[in-house]
């Protein structure tokens, strides 16, 4: 059924004959991380994604026991002293693919399973529907790295969840349920474990036999009525995060999660 297959070492996108493409984070021993490789194919697959002839929908799954468990925190710590150059590196091909991801002019659905950690859950948060499985965990880990927030995280997580309710989500660290997740806006369906797959593929092959364009169309009015300053906030994210990447807290958030004990932050 599928026409066209492309696949590098972090993403493998493939897109059958009815218009349906299916984005898959293919690193699973690894936790399905956000590291160089993911930014910079994350970007080219969405390039590559609006330039596709007859696109009618996306479906964005990972394989493993995780959706992901975001950023690549050994990588952190092997260059925790000289954070800032490698925050502006990833973020700025993550931060260019999320912005043609979200303006991509027909549905994209997410398929979460297992843990969706950090700028994983932002990814998930700016997708147009979620389907969680009943199992599936979200959360927010920024602040207990001493970092602040990226990946689209202030803009996605507003949107859905409302600025007081996605503060607490990121101030706090904390995990939601799948059941959680829904009462919050962060998910929109919640499936069974095993019935997953199934619900969100069906769901993505209705939209894809949809009124693409009046999708497309809705879409852009969403964006302009809830995100206009989408653009503005990504880059203030990433160059927010590269400064705080800097502070002793960051540095001592990195050490601490990857030597397994808790951080002593001390507010530099």
């Amino acid at each position: 059924m599928d026409e066209r297959t492309e696949a590098g070492a972090a993403i493998r996108v493939e897109v059958d004959d009815s218009g349906l493409a299916t984005l898959t984070l293919s690193q699973p021993e690894r936790g399905n991380p956000i590291d160089g490789d993911f930014c910079r194919e994350f970007k080219q697959a969405f390039l590559r994604l609006w330039d596709t002839e007859g696109l009618r929908a996306v479906l964005l799954r990972a394989e493993g026991k995780n959706f992901s468990l975001g950023g690549d925190v050994k990588q952190f710590y092997g260059q925790r002293e000289n954070l800032a150059p490698l925050v502006r590196q990833w973020t700025s091909d993550l931060h260019m693919g999320l912005s043609r991801a979200w303006t991509l002019p027909v549905p994209i659905i997410a398929q979460v399973h297992g843990y969706a950690m950090g700028g994983s859950c932002a990814l998930v948060a700016g997708c147009d529907v979620v389907v969680a499985a009943r199992s599936a965990k979200f959360g927010s880990a920024f602040s207990q790295l001493g970092f602040s927030c990226d990946s689209g995280s202030s803009p996605t997580l507003t949107f859905r969840m409302g600025p007081a309710r996605a503060r607490r989500f990121v101030l706090l660290a904390e995990m939601l349920s799948a059941d959680e997740a829904l009462s919050a806006g962060l998910a929109d369906r919640v499936a069974d474990d095993d019935a997953l797959e199934s619900t969100a593929l069906a769901l993505a092959r209705q939209l894809a036999a949809g009124p693409t364009v009046a999708y497309g169309e809705v879409k852009r009015l969403f964006a302009q009525a809830g995100m206009m300053q989408l653009q503005a906030q990504l880059e203030d994210e990433a160059m927010t995060l590269a400064r705080v990447s800097a502070s002793h807290d960051a540095r001592e958030g990195v050490a601490a999660f990857a030597e397994r004990r808790k951080p002593k932050f001390t507010g530099r």
